[in-house]
């Protein structure tokens, strides 16, 4: 992730102003290209709005642009080849990436009368002045047929391959999750993965209360709502700007982390005085939410093998003023310092993010099955060496923010299949009553039914 200032410029429930701006088209076209040159679509797009002097409107609106056109591409590609002389893949790339920008306007954002004209003068201001007259046609076309009832999609028989067309995911992933939950929620977590993600917090107990939180962000007009069975967590239904100028951001009261994700952290329940390690820390997130639950005493290791990634952590940890977290810096694959010394792990592994495409617009097509492969061997790898890390008695969480089983389940079971040694402890507390803990003692948290990022986590103890 880059640094800086988040700024959230898509925002729950808040209208979105459509711009006449030719500047914040061009923008948005540029980061396009950079996200097309291989550059992941936040990083490209805080490096574009870095440059840019546009209005907090224009900010909004591109990057509604950016990640809108990134997660709709299959099917706006779908659009152009039906409409198009040429199908998308054999368009000049800049010309594509216009196209997708000015249908995404049209279809998603509903704004012809300003679409077509921006999108042909975008056409001219990129050298592409001949080609200005196929953006035209081809836009105009689409609002002719749509307006006449014309469905465009024409969508297949086939129901996975329909569902990857009209909600824009590849084949492997809708049918990883109509084999999980059947074709009706699939289709549903289809459609929530689409929607713009909300902001959670987890406010910090060591320095502020949740109520004194509420209290000063309803001062200025920002409302938050606790979040059911997550302690600490907060929701913000509807938030806008760099949330560096929130209340209390500098104070250390909060920190964002998404539900799920602080879930995990009650799951492993580390107690004050403990030696934990998190041997995948980076940014700091879930190692700096088990020093506050362990009330910043005893020690929390935060393993990480980039020294860039590991500065985050140390920033995140001094900001909210926490004293008991330690860095290792180093291959988390190979941790034999702590063999035997830790009450718990977490094992927070890397994965193909099935559960937070939301939130990264372009996930969904960086991975495929053939690099399944590659992350599963590594996840396998570090459970096993976080497990070496375990005194006798203690626990590990294994989590992911994926909806894959060969990430998941998998890796579970080929783990206790090898370590007679250990055993799953199901879940306890309120709190799992408001999700779904499997009868086999993993928790998944799909994103339709339970309004928060898609993960798995289950806790495994070791016998004494």
């Amino acid at each position: 992730m880059a640094s800086g200032p988040l700024f959230f410029g898509w925002f729950m429930n808040f209208p979105l102003v459509i711009s006449d701006s030719i500047a914040a088209r061009q923008v948005a076209l540029s980061v396009l290209q950079a996200v097309q040159g291989g550059a992941y679509a936040d990083v490209a797009l805080h490096r574009g709005l870095a440059k840019t002097e546009l209005s907090e409107r224009d900010r909004r609106f591109v990057t509604e642009l950016v990640y809108g056109t990134v997660r709709q591409q299959r099917t706006l590609d779908t659009l152009i080849d039906r409409l198009g002389s040429r199908p998308a893949e054999k368009q000049p790339p800049k010309l594509l990436l216009i196209l997708r920008l000015g249908l995404y306007q049209l279809r998603y954002l509903q704004s012809p009368s300003a679409t077509v004209n921006t999108s042909v003068e975008l056409a001219k201001a990129n050298q592409l002045g001949r080609l200005s007259g196929v953006v035209n046609g081809l836009l105009r076309q689409y609002l002719r047929l749509t307006e006449a009832g014309e469905d465009l999609l024409a969508l297949p028989e086939d129901p996975v391959k329909a569902l990857g067309i009209r909600y824009s995911y590849p084949d492997w992933v809708v049918n990883l999750w109509v084999q999980q939950v059947g074709l009706e929620e699939a289709e549903q977590l289809c459609q929530w993965l689409n929607q713009p993600p909300h902001l959670d917090l987890r406010v910090n107990q060591q320095q502020t209360t949740i109520a004194t939180v509420q209290e000063a962000f309803a001062a200025v007009g920002i409302e938050t709502q606790p979040i059911p069975g997550v302690a600490n967590g907060l929701r913000l239904p509807y938030h806008r700007g760099a949330v560096t100028q929130f209340p209390g951001y500098g104070q250390g009261w909060w920190t964002i982390q998404d539900a799920s994700a602080q879930l995990v952290g009650q799951l492993l329940d580390p107690q004050p005085g403990e030696l934990v390690l998190d041997i995948c820390s980076a940014p700091g997130g879930k190692a700096t939410q088990l020093a506050e639950l362990m009330g910043d005493t005893g020690t929390v290791w935060a393993c990480d093998r980039t020294p860039s990634r590991l500065k985050k952590v140390r920033e995140n940890c001094q900001r909210l003023r926490l004293s008991s977290l330690q860095i290792h810096t180093g291959d988390s694959r190979d941790l034999h310092p702590f063999y035997g010394r830790a009450d718990r792990v977490l094992v927070d592994a890397p994965c193909s993010g099935l559960g937070t495409l939301n939130r990264h617009a372009d996930a969904r097509w960086r991975q495929n099955p053939s690099s399944m492969a590659a992350l599963t061997q590594l996840q396998h790898e570090l459970l096993w060496e976080g497990a070496r890390c375990i005194k006798p008695g203690g626990s590990l969480v294994y989590a992911t923010c994926t909806l894959n089983p060969a990430e998941n389940e998998e890796v579970v079971k080929k783990f206790l299949k090898s370590h007679s040694g250990w055993m799953i402890q199901p879940p306890q507390g309120q709190w799992v009553s408001q999700l779904d803990a499997e009868p086999s003692g993993w928790i998944k948290v799909w994103p339709h039914r339970h309004q928060m990022d898609g993960f798995f986590m289950v806790k495994l103890q070791k016998l004494a």
